[in-house]
């Protein structure tokens, strides 16, 4: 009896692969034909169904933007139609995108032009879409030629096989299909392991969960019962998860290894189980690993979060990706990025009384980096341990363990984050003074009631000239008590509340020289190379709003409190305001590299790839403003005059006093015109409300002369058409002649297929037609290539749309 129980248990697994396929020839299913295709639209028929209905093979509508598809399989009974294999990369088509079953038996996708995407099998004389969620090209004598069972996603279902040499690729996010940092591979030496991959090379990192089966394991079953199991070549069975909940006919099941690098079972109640405990939506009944926070802990990569960030597990044991203190996120929708210091980094010229007095710590329990230690110190205390990491300029932060009296200290970028009660170290994050709580403002208070009693009796007993001497000192007083009070003011203390600083016409005054040193940049009014009277001898940019805004001092305010609380890589930083009398003055952080347009007009240009990174900073910088700040601002001027660069040549956006704010129950706003000829959108001039799609028009123009380095407008021309940039390069764009475009620079001609994206994408934001652009979003969204360009229409039609 043993002996024959034992032989089950060997031949059950090898059984499998053939039982998992048999299904193909024994289920009923319908045939779908040589010849047939689908097309992708909405509202029509653009899926071939399972039998039941279960699955649909065919195009399937994007989560964020409907207009593109994705050629997947989806489960097409439950509401959420979740996704589980998928096409072509992960790369979505547009409209008019066809797949079609071949007459020479070939499973071809192609775009709306007709260009072959993808293609799969060959010599097939049916397909179909099965009850298993595998879809499959049968050959002759019903063999199966293809099928997606063999090439999976990220995902596999109940009766699928993996056989070493498989893998599975995460997504990038929850909603972008494209190869993201995680893997799952069955190596061919039998081992199941899961990698860290860097984006986009997928260059494999070290693993960070593994079978331990090098040289056993055969395939990895998902049994119809809801278990997964590594089978192994002595006949033994390891469980890889132990989510098995219940049988098929109660719920759909899945196993997806997630967009955060976990590798999850789900399952989904049927209709007949939607009550109870159950939720209409899917549960995570296992996971591998139960915390890739503590997992990951990789040499070489970012670990389970971006670099400068760190991992922790929420509620639902999903992953959560934070910036510590005086940090942001590079893209807030694309957390796994990673943080950037909000302040400069710590100069090492700089002596040690100056760096006191610039930068302080920040305290964090159970948080640490342990692969960014380059210097450890022991035993010492915690404050020799704070001085240690402020005396030096590489050190970003420490971590202090209290019971062995270990201070090791950190070097930039941070890597591996992780925070959790698993952790016994403290962080201390090196922080600029001015983010921790501003001392408090001196004042002069005058305690003893007596000391007035005093001062009035001297006034009435002395004779004319003590009393007047008497007053004098007192108004002296006074005065210097006003003057100290208003320098002791810190950046942090400002009456809108934002953490800007309202500054004094004196002061502005003073710390520009009188205003004699003008800047290249600035526009009406002017902007004026300032130095502040503080510690950090502070330069800034005082710019002249002058009457440049027509509104009310209201509005005035307004726009300062959103521009006071936007804080973006991508935007320049206001540090304050004068708003005295008929004065009024924006003080904004002195960049000395200077505005865009020097760089793209004259001898001395950007290199292709810097003008690359420009643009996406810009782009970004916009999507900030319209969609992702408290208030909504439309900039109204965006130009390479008002880009700024810094040291490093990243852009920042400049000038917001043209800006207007949209409240959440507005949607357009009437104004009067405002911007620079050339960049100013067709609308203005049509008395039709204004929306951020104005911005979206200037980036479009801005766009082209960073491609170009051409100025929008050159009346020197003798061609109309070629006077004005957006005409001329909308012809050599229709006549595929990109190549005059970019004229002989070589460094672009390498890359005309970025080129080409780049001039498609500022062609769509110059439509005339406001509702024909795009929304930031997918604007930056086309130029990262997440998202496919269609082809624009002529800039002056009103043909057809992307949003």
């Amino acid at each position: 009896m043993a002996s024959s129980s034992l032989f089950l248990q060997f031949l059950v697994p090898l059984l499998l692969p053939l039982l998992s396929i048999t299904p193909s020839y024994a289920q009923s299913h319908r045939d779908i034909s040589l010849g047939t295709s689908l097309i992708s639209t909405l509202g029509q028929n653009t899926s071939w169904l399972s039998p039941s209905g279960e699955f649909a093979f065919g195009f399937h509508p994007l989560e964020t933007d409907r207009s593109l598809f994705l050629l997947a399989i989806w489960f097409e009974k439950i509401a959420q139609k979740t996704v589980v294999w998928y096409a072509n990369g992960g790369k979505p088509v547009q409209y008019g995108s066809m797949v079609e079953l071949t007459a020479d038996g070939q499973l071809l996708l192609k775009d709306h032009n007709g260009q072959e995407l993808w293609n799969a099998g060959k010599n097939a004389s049916y397909a179909a879409m099965l009850d298993t969620g595998n879809f499959v090209l049968v050959g002759t004598h019903a063999s199966v030629v293809w099928q997606s069972f063999d090439t999976p996603t990220d995902t596999i279902l109940p009766s699928q096989v993996l056989h070493p040499g498989t893998e599975l690729h995460a997504r990038l996010t929850a909603t972008n299909y494209s190869s993201g940092r995680f893997e799952l591979r069955f190596e061919d030496d039998g081992n199941l392991v899961l990698y860290t991959v860097a984006v986009p090379s997928g260059n494999q990192y070290d693993p960070y969960w593994t079978s331990d089966t090098i040289g056993n394991g055969s395939q990895l079953v998902f049994n119809e019962s809801g278990r997964i199991y590594l089978a192994e070549k002595n006949g033994s069975i390891s469980n890889f998860t132990s989510g098995s909940i219940g049988p098929m006919e109660d719920f759909y099941q899945r196993a997806t290894l997630d967009f955060d690098g976990v590798f999850r079972q789900y399952v989904y109640p049927r209709k007949g189980m939607r009550s109870g405990s159950w939720n209409d939506d899917w549960t995570s009944v296992d996971a591998k690993p139960t915390d890739i926070c503590q997992a990951i802990a990789a040499k070489t990569g970012s670990g389970a979060c971006g670099y400068n960030s760190y991992c922790t597990i929420d509620e639902r044991q999903h992953v959560d990706c934070e910036c510590p203190p005086s940090y942001s996120f590079f893209d807030p929708n694309r957390t796994y990025k990673g943080c950037m210091p909000d302040f400069a980094a710590q100069s090492c010229d700089a002596d040690a009384k100056e760096i006191e007095s610039l930068y302080g710590f920040k305290e964090m329990i159970g948080l640490d980096w342990p692969l960014s230690d380059y210097e450890q110190l022991y035993p010492i205390e915690e404050d020799q341990c704070r001085k240690e990491c402020l005396s030096d300029c590489f050190c970003v932060a420490a971590t202090y363990n209290i019971n062995d009296r270990n201070c090791s200290k950190m070097k930039a970028p941070l890597s591996n984050g992780k925070k959790g009660s698993y952790i016994h170290t403290k962080s201390l994050i090196k922080v600029p003074r001015s983010t921790q709580s501003p001392p408090p403002i001196p004042t002069v208070v005058i305690k003893d009631k007596n000391s007035w009693t005093g001062i009035r009796s001297l006034l009435l007993g002395g004779s004319a000239l003590i009393n007047i001497l008497l007053i004098a000192a007192v108004l002296l007083l006074a005065f210097y008590s006003y003057k100290k009070r208003i320098y002791s003011l810190q950046p942090n203390s400002s009456e809108t509340g934002t953490g800007l600083r309202s500054f004094t016409y004196r002061e502005l005054q003073e710390a520009t020289n009188n205003f004699s040193e003008q800047l290249d940049y600035g526009g009406l009014g002017g902007a004026y190379k300032g130095c502040l009277r503080d510690e950090a001898s502070t330069f800034v940019a005082v710019k002249r709003v002058g009457d440049l805004l027509p509104d009310s001092e209201v509005e005035f305010i307004n726009l300062i409190k959103a521009i006071g609380q936007a804080s973006h890589k991508n935007l320049v930083r206001l540090l304050g305001f004068c708003n005295e009398g008929t004065e009024r003055f924006l003080v904004y952080e002195f960049l000395s590299t200077g505005p865009l347009k020097s760089f793209l007009f004259r001898s001395i240009r950007l290199k292709w790839n810097q003008r690359v990174q420009v643009a996406l900073g810009i782009a970004r910088g916009l999507l900030y403003l319209h969609e992702e700040c408290g208030t909504q601002i439309i900039h109204c001027d965006i130009q390479p005059r008002n880009i700024l660069l810094d040291d490093n040549f990243v852009a920042k956006i400049s000038n917001f006093e043209l800006g207007k704010l949209l409240r959440e129950d507005q949607a357009r706003v009437t104004m009067a015109v405002r911007g620079t000829v050339g960049y100013i959108a067709p609308e203005w001039f049509q008395n039709m409300g204004i929306t951020a799609k104005v911005d979206v028009y200037s980036f479009g123009v801005t766009l082209l002369e960073i491609i170009c380095c051409r100025k929008v407008l050159e009346p020197v021309l003798e061609n109309d058409e070629a006077a004005r940039l957006t005409d001329w390069v909308n012809i050599c764009y229709r006549n595929g002649r990109l190549d005059m475009v970019v004229g002989g620079d070589e460094e672009v001609r390498f890359d005309m297929g970025r080129v080409e994206r780049f001039v498609a994408v500022a062609l769509w934001c110059v439509q005339e037609e406001p509702s024909l652009r795009p929304t930031m979003w997918k604007v930056t969204q086309m130029l990262d290539g997440a998202a496919t360009v269609p082809v624009p229409p002529d800039p002056s039609s009103y043909i057809s749309s992307i949003q």
